[in-house]
């Protein structure tokens, strides 16, 4: 497994109002319960939090159920997801010993926190980010959920006084709005958030595209299953789906993103997967074909997922424990933030809430 250090990410750190406050390190990242984890979310995010969570100090993950529900979902769907998330987590080497793992909706503080942010901003700057102009785009009645998403993301991340954050190149826009709305609380109210450092992994795992549509990243919102490896298709779907994966019509194995999508996102998973970088993968299968070389990575891709899949299939048949490991997690992120939002209801004017403890 890769190694994380400062020569694999760009780092970016904006020191809140240029005090010398030093904060406690804490890594917080979310993930949506609205599907099964596939390859490009692994690569791209999970495998990675695993090695942060060994390194780090303090680190919370939390499933973002609330974010899920910005567009039309099945209530039962959801419920189902939620345990299937928690149990991918842990399948993929999320520690709960060493994690604070937990459900969103289950912390109050999250909204609360969202409320005051959202009356920090304007709707021009909500509406010019990117993800909204992309989603809202293709529908004809848009939620105000979906406008007000990065709001609440936001409030996720300071709600824990976060000082580390890994995300997407995608999410870039959406971390800047938390260091402006942090920096406005800090000016206003009076120090209290952390400006997080943005961790943005540089290597081929945040460029993972669709094996059926090369042109696009891989996603869980895609309309075609068969573009995507999911971490529990049996070896069979694995097989079947690399087989019928786009190239193009030349057969021999090379490594250009750019002009040969299809057989580059091949060379990429295969790169990933163990550890070799692509020109040493295109050199060491130059003599054979892509169809040869599509049967290669799918054995490997069946060897690395099929413990994986295992797992998550044994915990899905333990849903006490599960059930338990998210109680203890929002234990352990409920006293963090209720502490924050008491301070934060002190400093704006408003009665710090003392109703409850850290319960489950």
């Amino acid at each position: 497994m890769l190694s994380i250090n400062a020569s694999r990410f760009c780092h970016t750190l904006v020191r809140c109002c240029h005090t010398n406050v030093k904060w406690k390190e804490r890594v917080f990242s979310g993930i949506q319960p609205t599907g099964t984890l596939h390859l490009g979310n692994y690569f791209g995010a999970v495998s990675k939090w695993v090695q942060l969570q060994n390194e780090n100090g303090e680190i919370l993950f939390s499933i973002v159920d609330l974010h899920s529900i910005t567009l039309p979902y099945e209530i039962k769907k959801l419920e189902i997801n939620i345990l299937l998330m928690t149990a991918s987590l842990l399948a993929c080497g999320i520690n709960p010993k060493r994690s604070a793992l937990f459900v969103q909706s289950q912390i109050p503080e999250h909204t609360q926190l969202s409320w005051i942010l959202g009356c920090l901003t304007t709707m021009p700057r909500l509406g010019q980010l990117p993800q909204f102009k992309e989603k809202s785009s293709i529908l004809k009645d848009v939620p105000l959920g979906l406008y007000l998403y990065p709001i609440l993301q936001a409030a996720d991340i300071l709600l824990y006084k976060t000082t580390k954050v890994p995300v997407g190149e995608d999410q870039i826009q959406h971390l800047q709005l938390a260091h402006s709305l942090a920096r406005t609380f800090n000016k206003r109210f009076g120090n209290t958030f952390p400006i997080p450092e943005v961790l943005i992994q540089q290597d081929c795992s945040s460029r993972i595209r669709n094996i059926r549509d090369p042109m696009k990243k891989m996603s869980k919102s895609h309309p075609d299953p068969r573009g995507r490896i999911e971490i529990t298709d049996e070896p069979d779907i694995i097989v079947e789906k690399v087989k019928k994966a786009v190239t193009d019509c030349k057969s021999e194995i090379t490594y250009d993103p750019d002009n040969r999508p299809g057989v580059s996102t091949l060379v990429t998973m295969h790169s990933l997967i163990t550890g070799q970088t692509p020109e040493e993968i295109c050199e060491e299968n130059s003599l054979i074909d892509t169809g040869r070389y599509k049967h290669i990575v799918a054995q490997a891709l069946v060897e690395k997922f099929t413990p994986i899949r295992q797992e998550i299939t044994r915990l899905m048949g333990s849903p006490e424990y599960l059930c338990q490991v998210l109680q203890e997690g929002q234990q352990k992120a409920s006293s963090i933030a209720l502490e924050t939002w008491q301070e934060v209801a002190s400093k704006i004017g408003t009665i710090p809430n003392n109703r409850r403890k850290s319960t489950a």
